[in-house]
């Protein structure tokens, strides 16, 4: 979707047109989605934040200053509802409930539960690295590289449709995106 026909359909939106809305969703979806299961969250959680970015786009529709970055717009709202719900998984539950407290593990031996608690931080950091890394690139790649995560993965029509990248550039773009992160992470050493 080119970036002029989005601020267009969000203009028509914005007066009432159900059919510019229909389209934008339609067309930015796989942009929203991408951004949502780069998170990882779950299905459950997935379709939550997905819906709330939605219903936080209709209540801003109005407000949004450069209407032909509404995909920029949802990208970011998506971003910041998925860290939200991350967030909010990550609190303990305090308690002092003695079945819980006494709980026997059937996972294994407690030096088992120590190297996997360990090997599980380590990949913790490197994604947090990587996820670190990726927020650094320029607003180019990091939209076509969140497009390209979607699953199923979109085609490069569609890709080009919802950037408004030419199709033949759509590769040498991924690839020079892939190397720049590459480079990122070597330097710091995460890889």
């Amino acid at each position: 979707m080119e970036r002029a026909d989005v601020g267009a359909l969000v203009q028509s939106a914005v007066d009432g047109d159900g059919a510019a809305w229909k389209a934008l969703v339609e067309g930015l979806s796989p942009l929203v989605w991408s951004v949502v299961r780069a998170h990882r969250l779950s299905d459950a959680d997935s379709h939550e934040v997905y819906q709330t970015v939605w219903f936080r786009f209709a209540q801003h529709l109005g407000r949004i200053r450069e209407p032909q970055k509404a995909g920029s717009w949802l990208a970011s709202t998506a971003r910041h509802e998925s860290l939200k719900v991350i967030r909010s998984l990550s609190r303990l539950m305090p308690t002092d409930d003695p079945q819980l407290l006494d709980r026997v593990s059937e996972d294994g031996t407690p030096e088992q539960s120590l190297l996997e608690a360990e090997e599980a931080a380590a990949e913790s950091e490197r994604i947090r690295y990587l996820w670190q890394e990726f927020e650094e690139l320029g607003d180019r790649c990091r939209q076509l590289l969140r497009v390209l995560m979607a699953s199923p993965p979109p085609s490069y029509q569609e890709v080009s449709a919802a950037l408004g990248i030419a199709v033949g550039s759509i590769g040498p773009l991924r690839q020079r995106c892939l190397r720049r992160l590459r480079a990122r992470l070597d330097a710091r050493g995460a890889l």
